[in-house]
């Protein structure tokens, strides 16, 4: 019995528009929630984290409204909204949710505009957009599209990213057909990044056609699910997906190889540096570990590489005619999300973990240090130590199945860093210490009092007789009806 099933059902009755999940502030930090999974995620040094959400479907891409209000993805259900009790650090305790828009084809992306008035949404064929009142937790009775024609076979995402340097501007990611899409050529519309000027569409404009309308950021992008803008220069970035069960003159090289990227895609003011380029899918592909690819004169760490050489691609062509990630990271780590911190001089990244591996990798969130004045990391293309984890999964081997799995990712107000897990159906947040981390300690990962997981084990053995009707289960907490 799935553990959200009688607060599903709820939403689509009403019966969560506005409950009460907790009785005052005083108690908040009473009945922390504890993940059912064991080991416990593990935290770095000078950093806390806490659950303070469960019971969802498949949250993805999360947002915070003026309010404070916590906005969700729930793919395959709609948007779900929280508000939360706040007695300071990583103690919050949900006393609100509501589904916010009951629309099951909505599956990942998720905006607000910088007036906050507007939210949009994604579906795998349109970005739809509604009118939001943060203050009432409402949304106007009817959507309207602004972007279409989108749909394809397999890399389904659209991630979505309002310019806060540029107001107005939208940024959307497509993904490719399949894991090795030949259909990708420009004039498809497939793998790429486009900014729409939604300025210009008024409420009675056809809707932008993403294959023919607004500004091509880059193409070859097999599954760029996380994008970022960075806070002092604007430059834009995003975090590439590479292909599985790669091959190249017979040896299987997909253990360690192509990388995960990072990618730069210039701004989106009236300079067209950096834009447009051609990163490789499904051609060319960066390098993590060279030792693994036969012939591999001249490749190293980030440059690109043919997986089928010939007479009309090559390792040097794929180096001298493609554009190169910025950064590399470990092959299959399935970055799903980028966000930078207010001074810009760091981007967290969730690592969704991989599956096509032998020793699993990811299930993580990372950080990346860059230079905030020049909006660069501070590592070079080549490196292969430019991630710091903070939060992770101590033992990869129970994973997917037993571990938490990073998408979306959102700071809030108070400078915490909130992270949304779909394979739990939970949402984490995060709070960085002022004093100085120690080399030799570990974070705190805050969980119930009591045995290990006693609060988790109990939320969930409860569940199966909720779905009989016995008691309501909101955000993952018990009440009795």
């Amino acid at each position: 019995m799935k553990t959200n099933c009688v607060a599903r059902a709820a939403f689509a009755a009403g019966l969560l528009s506005r409950g009460a999940l907790a009785d005052d502030t005083a108690s908040a930090c009473a009945a922390v929630l504890t993940p059912t999974y064991s080991p416990l995620p593990a935290v770095a040094s000078g950093w806390q984290a806490q659950l303070v959400a469960g019971g969802l479907k498949k949250p993805r891409s999360i947002q915070f409204d003026s309010t404070g209000a916590l906005l969700v993805v729930d793919s395959g259900v709609g948007v779900v909204r929280y508000s939360f009790n706040d007695t300071g650090a990583t103690c919050l305790q949900a006393n609100q949710q509501q589904l916010l828009i009951n629309q099951t084809n909505l599956n990942h992306g998720l905006a607000l505009s910088t007036d906050g008035k507007t939210l949009y949404a994604s579906s795998v064929e349109s970005v739809f957009a509604w009118e939001y009142d943060a203050q009432a937790g409402t949304v106007g009775a009817t959507s309207r599209v602004v972007i279409n024609n989108m749909s394809n076979n397999d890399l389904v995402t659209r991630t979505l990213l309002i310019s806060q340097k540029q107001p107005g501007f939208i940024v959307v990611s497509r993904g490719g057909n399949n894991n090795l899409d030949e259909a990708t050529v420009l004039s498809s519309g497939l793998s790429q990044i486009r900014a729409f000027n939604l300025a210009n569409l008024t409420s009675i404009s056809k809707p932008y056609d993403f294959e023919t309308s607004g500004r091509l950021l880059g193409w070859g992008l097999r599954n760029s699910v996380g994008v970022a803008e960075h806070p002092v220069t604007g430059g834009i970035y995003s975090v590439e997906n590479s292909i599985d069960g790669v091959t190249r003159q017979g040896t299987d090289i997909h253990e360690n190889n192509p990388g995960e990227e990072l990618n730069f895609h210039g701004y989106l003011n009236d300079t067209t540096d950096h834009q447009g380029g051609n990163y490789g899918f499904p051609r060319c592909f960066a390098v993590w570990d060279p030792n693994e690819i036969p012939d591999n004169a001249g490749l190293t760490v980030g440059t690109q590489f043919a997986m089928t050489e010939n007479s009309t691609i090559t390792d040097e062509i794929c180096a001298s005619n493609y554009t190169s990630p910025r950064l590399t990271f470990p092959a299959h780590q399935a970055p799903l999300d980028i966000k930078f911190n207010a001074d810009g001089s760091e981007a967290y990244i969730a690592f969704h973990g991989s599956f096509d591996k032998t020793n699993p990798v990811g299930y993580s969130l990372s950080v990346v240090a860059f230079d905030p004045a020049t909006g660069e990391p501070t590592e070079a293309a080549s490196s292969t130590t430019a991630l710091s984890d903070i939060m992770t999964n101590p033992d990869h081997k129970v994973c997917p199945d037993k571990c938490f799995r990073p998408v979306g990712l959102a700071w809030d107000s108070k400078g915490r860093l909130w992270m949304s897990s779909d394979s739990t159906g939970e949402i984490y947040v995060l709070q960085k210490s002022t004093s100085t981390p120690t080399a030799t300690a570990s974070g705190t990962i805050v969980t119930a009092t009591g045995k290990p997981n006693a609060a988790g084990t109990a939320w969930q053995k409860s569940t199966s007789a909720l779905c009989y009707g016995a008691a309501l289960v909101v955000g993952g907490l018990l009440m009795a009806m």
